[in-house]
This record gives structure tokens, C-alpha cells and sequence, in this order.
């Protein structure tokens, strides 16, 4: 048989051979490095016979792959300790995952010092060297195993699978657990591990379902390495916009009020008002109407929608279902069928399309409250929402418009470089969850593609992440952990014109069915929020900070000074305080670079006299004096245009000057 690398070149060999045998007769060095391997672009074990000619690529774990088999390994490794530490713990899932591993276990919460043990029995495993070891048994036969074996998670799985599959498993000493791999050839492979976390993860990802102990890992094959991602992770702990908001006192959440529902402090306020005041003007000037519509509505507005259908369970309901005489409600989750009938309130011509409405809309969804996390995944929360309705002509030409709208507000905030475009399709073999059929999907679908490649948009396809009435262009980033959450989207709707009765008068004079473009601008601004928190540590761009300029008196002589220049930034619009405490002005300072005020302004007998400022910003640090008025239109500017300044100076020259 022939085989072809992945430099071009050929091996030929006379009988079947495995894929680390082939990689070992190419390099021993290279043997030791494997992970797993590629036949003819499907990813096998090391332990996979090849008997015909074929593509190979043995993946290191330099290859995202390979690194995966070899984390997947270290997850198994774990499994083993805990099953060794606590033996009536119960199997659930395990997998690998882009920062390490993670596995689900039915036991008894863990708290450091249970993860610290866990670790060096890991370690006692991994110098045992075990081989892993691959077998397969009928599916009926791999239940029983697993029933004797009391993994109830596993016989689950198992259960799931289709009656004619054959089922695999792993063996690595006196350990065995259900998994289809790939695997590394033994533990002693595995060079550099190291417990991260542990947390609460329902079975399935469910809330009906009993509430798991899922134990986060990672794994180099370097100690320098994993050194080096634990000092990474030291660094994002301080970007995590769940603990710097708080410590910012930009939100907070209470007990009483419930889970998801944050308190926005004022600070957090005044940023989430001016992103709000600044996308109503932006959108207006793009040709958008406003509306404002209601908070809840009957059941009958989401029956005809289908989002009663479709959405239920992600809504929050007012009302007795099973009482005929009760009237039903429901708090909206999003607000596009009130948006139709504002449309419908009078009859419209194509030459009224394309008739754009914006709305900040704040919404509730009944979130998993496994799923709920600081100002990313809430129950109530507010977006830029918008919908166009449009004729199929201008169909192009309008989602061309909100991308590029969506585009401009991730340049003006510093994140377009920070997302990733996907195209969220249906789930063709889960029709049931959409409406419509399947030539409705293929030329919607196909419609967006086409759009994109027009604009040479970027992306990835992603089944069944569309809406239930038609896919999605979704803009994607990724949290400091690396948990990817969509931010901002627009989607392409053939469907609730139809069930709404909404039309529009063609030229001939003819009813005809009118597209919908959903679209948000900036997406939900508590998101973005946390996004923006952990984007900039908490130093904002000036135009965002609810507190621009602190001004510093050196003493309570010059307080009446300082309150002047105060009111004339007020006048321009600036948001300014005065620290007017009798504190050092060294002691000033520093507070006010830790509530990472952009600029304050030292004030003393020279600066009243003179009417000037001593200027110190986290740009700079010491720009010097400046005259009130030479002050005033350098921010003013800099506040207008949006402008993201850079950050020049360390932290620890800053400290210096601070001094």
C-alpha cells in the first residue's frame, strides 16, 4: 500500500500497518510526539490499522487535534483518581475542550485542597505509564458491562446509541471507561497536568436533571508551558468582568432579587446611557424609526408568531394556562411581533419600503440558572433591536447596510478585530424545531451566502444555531476564558410576514409578501458591557468612563478654583467630580488611578492664578500644565470623535510619577 504524507512524499508497504507503527518507522522521534493521526482527513486513534492506500498526517500536539487526544487522555487520567479517591463517584462525560479538559462526576462537592489530591494521584497514574488499551462489545453486552460496573451516566449514553452500533471502550490499568477516542498510546505520555476548578454542571445541560461536580483541567507537554498558562490565567482573573464590575461597582447582583437580575450601579448606568444615546442617534441618522411597544402581551400575539410553539420554555408566563376564564401573558423575549404591527397599522406601497424600525427593547428569557453569568447570560437585559422590512430587491442591500452598521460600531468601540462571523443554520434532521420546509431553508440559506461571499464576509457554517424562522449572520467573540457568545446579529426571516398577514402594494398594484431583516446594532448592552470590562481591564476609552476627570485640589484653598474649572467641563459636557478631601495629593493621586479615571487635573496657587491645570492622564501621565480652555477642547475632541487613545506609559512609571 501507498502512503502519502503530509510533506507530498510516499511510503509503500507490503502488509497493513497501525498508525503509530507508521509514524515510528518514519521517526521514533516523531512516534513519541504522536497524538493521533489523520487518514484521508478523518482523525483515528494511533491504534487505527491502515490496510489501503491513503492520505496520512501523524498530529502532534502541535495540531489542535492531537492536542485534543492528548487532553482527552489527561481527562480519563482524571476519571481514574477519582474514581481511585472516591469509588462510589458515578461516570458522566468527559471530553476535551479548547482551554484543557473537563469531567462531570455524580459526587460530593470539591473544594481546593480534594483538587490538590486529586492531582498528585494523577501524577501517581501518569508515572505508572498504563497502556491505554481499545476494545469494543455489542451494545447490549456494553450495557451490561456498564450496569455491573453501576455507571448509570454511561449505560444513559450507551442507551442513546442506535441498537446495531458497536460500542468502544478504554482500558488504562484497572480503569475502563465508554469512549470512541482518540487516546495517547499509554500515561506516561502525559508530561504537565494541573487541576484548575471545579463547579456545578447539570446533567445534559439541563436543569431538570440532577446537578453534576464537573472538575476543569488543562495539559502541556511542557512544564514551561502549563507555567506560563496558569500566569495567562492569573492575568484574565483580573479582566473577568464578574470581578472587576463589582470591584468598579458598575453592577452587582442580590440574592433577593434573584439570579440573572443585575443591578446596574450608577457608574455602569451612565455607561450603558451613553451607549444606548449614542446608537439611537447612529441609527436615526441611518434612516431608522423609532418605536416603543409594550413590556408583555397576550398569549395570542406569541401563538401567531409560533414563538409559543417554538419558544415557551425560554419565556416567562403570567397567568393560569389551565384556567379558561384566566387571561394568559407573557413577558417578551424579543420584540418583533409588536414591531409588526406597527407596520400593519397602515397600508403600505413599495415605495414606503424599506421601512426601518429600531427599538431599545429591553427583554426576558427564562435562562438555565446554570447558564447565568454575570452580565453575559441574564434573564432581563436591553438591545439595539431592529427590524426592516423590506422587498426581495432590497434584500441584499439592506443586510449589506446593518452589517455595515454592525461593522461601525465594533470599530468605534476597538473590537472588530476581537470577532468571528458564522452562519447559523437549520438542523435539517430536526425539522420539527423550525417552520417552514426544507426548499424554504436550502433558498434562504443560500441567499445569505450569497450575500456574503458578495461582501466578502469571512465565516463558518453552524447547523441548527439558526432562529425558528430562518438563519442568522451571527457576530461572535469570545469571553477572557474563551466561552464564545454571540454578540450581535442579523437574520434573514421568510416566514412571520406570512403569519402575520403583512404585505405591501407592488408596482402593478399586487399584494406581495414582504422579507424581514432582524438585526441588532450593537446587541445586548449588558453583554457588550462585559465585554467592553474585560476588553479594556477596566480603562475605558474616555467617551465611555462615567467619570472623566477628577479634579485635585493640593488643599482646601483652592476648592473654590477647582469647582470652577468643574463647572466649565460640566458646561462642555464633560463628566467631572473634585476629590475635595483633606488627603495628600500623592494619596489623591493614586486613588484616582486606581478608579481608572482617564484624566485628573492638580490644582494649586499656580493653576488659579494662571488659569491653568496640571494635567496627569493614563496616557501619558504628566502632560504638563494647560491652560482651562486648551484642556476643555483637547477632551472635548477627543470625547467626539470617539477617539481610543493609546496607553504610553507602564503602570509602574505611572506609580512613580504618583509619588
Amino acid at each position: 500500500m501507498k502512503i502519502t504524507l503530509k510533506d507530498g512524499s510516499v511510503k509503500e508497504y507490503e502488509s497493513a500497518m497501525s498508525v503509530i507503527d507508521i509514524a515510528k518507522d518514519i521517526s521514533e522521534g516523531l512516534a513519541r510526539m504522536a497524538c493521533a493521526g489523520e487518514v484521508n482527513g478523518k482523525v483515528v486513534d494511533l491504534r487505527t490499522v491502515v490496510d489501503s492506500d491513503c492520505e496520512l498526517s501523524i498530529l502532534t500536539f502541535n495540531d489542535e487535534a492531537g492536542k485534543a487526544a492528548y487532553r482527552h487522555t489527561a481527562s480519563h487520567v482524571l476519571a481514574q483518581a477519582v474514581k481511585r479517591l472516591y469509588p462510589e463517584a458515578k461516570l458522566a462525560i468527559g471530553p476535551s475542550i479548547d482551554t484543557g479538559f473537563y469531567y462531570d462526576f455524580d459526587m460530593e462537592s470539591l473544594d481546593r485542597a480534594a483538587l490538590d489530591e486529586l492531582e498528585k494521584e494523577m501524577k501517581k497514574i501518569i508515572k505508572e505509564g498504563a497502556e491505554l488499551e481499545k476494545f469494543t462489545l455489542p451494545r447490549e453486552e456494553a450495557i451490561k458491562f456498564m450496569e455491573e460496573k453501576g455507571e448509570s451516566y454511561k449505560v444513559e449514553l450507551i442507551e442513546d446509541l442506535p441498537e446495531d452500533e458497536e460500542i468502544s471502550f478504554y482500558k488504562q490499568g484497572d480503569f475502563v471507561d465508554l469512549c470512541c477516542g482518540p487516546h495517547l498510546m499509554s500515561t506516561k505520555a502525559l508530561k504537565a497536568i494541573k487541576l484548575i476548578s471545579s463547579s456545578g454542571a447539570y446533567w445534559r445541560g439541563s436543569e431538570k436533571n440532577k446537578m453534576l461536580v464537573r472538575v476543569y483541567g488543562t495539559a502541556f507537554t511542557k512544564n514551561a508551558d502549563l507555567d506560563a498558562y496558569m500566569q495567562h490565567l492569573e492575568e484574565i482573573k483580573k479582566r473577568d468582568h464578574n470581578k472587576l464590575g463589582r470591584e468598579m461597582e458598575l453592577f452587582a447582583t442580590v440574592d433577593v432579587i434573584g439570579q440573572g437580575l443585575p443591578l446596574l450601579m450608577p457608574k455602569g448606568a451612565k455607561m450603558i446611557q451613553t451607549l444606548q444615546r449614542w446608537i439611537e442617534d447612529v441609527e436615526e441618522k441611518r434612516g431608522y424609526m423609532r418605536t416603543k411597544t409594550p413590556l408583555m402581551a397576550k398569549k395570542d400575539l406569541y401563538v401567531i408568531s409560533d414563538h409559543w410553539g417554538h419558544y415557551k420554555e425560554g419565556m416567562f408566563v403570567l397567568g393560569d394556562e389551565e384556567d379558561e376564564n384566566s387571561e394568559v401573558f407573557a413577558l417578551r423575549p424579543m420584540t418583533c411581533p409588536f414591531q409588526y404591527y406597527v407596520y400593519k397599522q397602515s397600508q403600505k406601497s413599495y415605495r414606503d419600503l424599506p421601512c426601518r424600525y429600531g427599538e431599545t427593547s429591553t427583554l426576558f428569557r427564562n435562562e438555565d440558572s446554570g447558564e447565568m453569568h454575570g452580565l453575559t447570560r441574564v434573564r432581563q437585559f436591553t438591545i439595539s433591536e431592529g427590524h426592516l422590512i423590506v422587498t426581495p430587491e432590497q434584500v441584499e442591500e439592506e443586510f449589506a447596510g446593518c452589517l455595515d452598521l454592525a461593522r461601525y460600531c465594533l470599530q468605534t468601540l476597538g473590537l472588530e478585530e476581537d470577532v468571528t462571523y458564522r452562519l447559523s443554520k437549520w438542523d435539517p434532521n430536526n425539522k420539527e424545531k423550525y417552520l417552514g420546509d426544507t426548499e424554504h431553508w436550502d433558498k434562504t440559506q443560500n441567499k445569505m451566502r450569497e450575500i456574503l461571499d458578495h461582501l466578502g464576509v469571512t465565516y463558518t457554517e453552524e447547523e441548527g444555531e439558526a432562529a425558528f424562522y430562518g438563519p442568522k449572520l451571527d457576530i461572535q467573540a469570545r469571553n477572557v476564558y474563551g466561552k464564545e457568545d454571540t454578540m450581535i446579529t442579523i437574520q434573514l426571516d421568510f416566514a412571520l410576514a406570512e403569519r402575520f398577514d403583512m404585505f405591501y402594494i407592488d408596482k402593478n398594484g399586487e399584494k406581495k409578501r414582504p422579507f424581514i431583516i432582524h438585526r441588532t446594532s450593537l446587541g445586548c448592552y449588558e453583554r457588550t458591557l462585559a465585554w467592553l470590562i474585560e476588553k479594556y481591564a477596566g480603562l475605558f476609552p474616555t467617551w465611555l468612563c462615567p467619570e472623566q476627570v477628577r479634579i485635585l485640589p493640593i488643599s482646601d484653598k483652592y476648592h473654590d478654583y477647582a469647582n470652577k474649572v468643574k463647572a466649565q467641563l460640566q458646561e462642555n459636557g464633560v463628566m467631572v467630580t473634585v476629590d475635595e478631601r483633606a488627603e495628600k495629593i500623592g494619596y489623591k493621586i493614586r486613588e484616582t488611578r486606581l478608579d481608572r479615571v482617564p484624566y485628573m487635573l492638580v490644582v494649586g496657587q499656580k493653576e488659579e492664578e494662571e488659569g491653568l491645570v496640571s494635567v496627569r492622564s493614563r496616557f501619558l501621565g504628566d502632560e504638563g500644565q494647560k491652560p482651562v480652555a486648551t484642556f476643555i477642547d483637547e477632551i472635548c475632541k477627543e470625547i467626539r470623535t470617539k477617539e481610543i487613545r493609546k496607553i504610553e506609559v507602564q503602570e509602574e512609571e505611572n506609580n512613580k510619577k504618583g509619588k
